[in-house]
């Protein structure tokens, strides 16, 4: 049976190191995990109580939900903007918080992964990811990590997916995200 892992990337721009990460999840995933990288974090609207009502849910945030409904664990790709999460990110993580106790997130295996140019890889923006997903219901793999640190020179001339620490380690976290989903 192929465990099929939703990732969601933090970041929007188009030449992200993040997006690339997340590119080499898809080209390194074992022959028994699927990986598909979400698109439309940028046109869902900040949670809002108010619009969150059954029948009228705005369709990026429905769509957000039904793909994580579907997916059997996530990955969450998170650069650190300022030390913290990026909102695009974090604005996710809520609407998959929803309905309370039984929303999209709730028991679902998930991983955080990131790279960033600081000396630590994002490390402070990946930890805030776990204490969110785990907070809004997620299964969180605290040991499941991976923090790359120096994008801007490490990648500047080598993709992500084509670095060979990077896909070990990628590989490793995906191995764990699809045991937790088996189990």
């Amino acid at each position: 049976m192929t465990v099929r892992v939703l990732a969601l990337v933090g970041s929007l721009r188009a030449g992200s190191h993040n997006r690339q990460l997340a590119e080499a999840a898809v080209k390194h995933a074992p022959g028994h995990v699927s990986v598909e990288i979400h698109e439309g974090l940028a046109d869902i609207p900040f949670y809002n109580e108010d619009i969150d009502v059954e029948g009228s849910v705005p369709a990026a945030a429905a769509d957000l939900r039904a793909a994580v409904a579907g997916a059997d664990a996530l990955l969450l790709v998170s650069p650190e903007y300022n030390g913290t999460i990026p909102a695009v990110l974090k604005n996710a993580i809520d609407w998959l918080s929803r309905p309370y106790g039984t929303g999209a997130i709730t028991g679902k295996p998930v991983a955080v992964i990131g790279t960033a140019f600081g000396s630590y890889g994002g490390v402070w923006a990946q930890d805030e990811a776990r204490k969110s997903a785990g907070i809004a219901g997620g299964a969180v793999l605290e040991e499941a990590k991976l923090s790359v640190a120096g994008s801007v020179t490490r990648f500047a001339e080598t993709h992500p997916g084509d670095d060979t620490e990077v896909a070990t380690a990628v590989l490793g976290v995906l191995e764990q995200l699809a045991t937790k989903a088996n189990a």
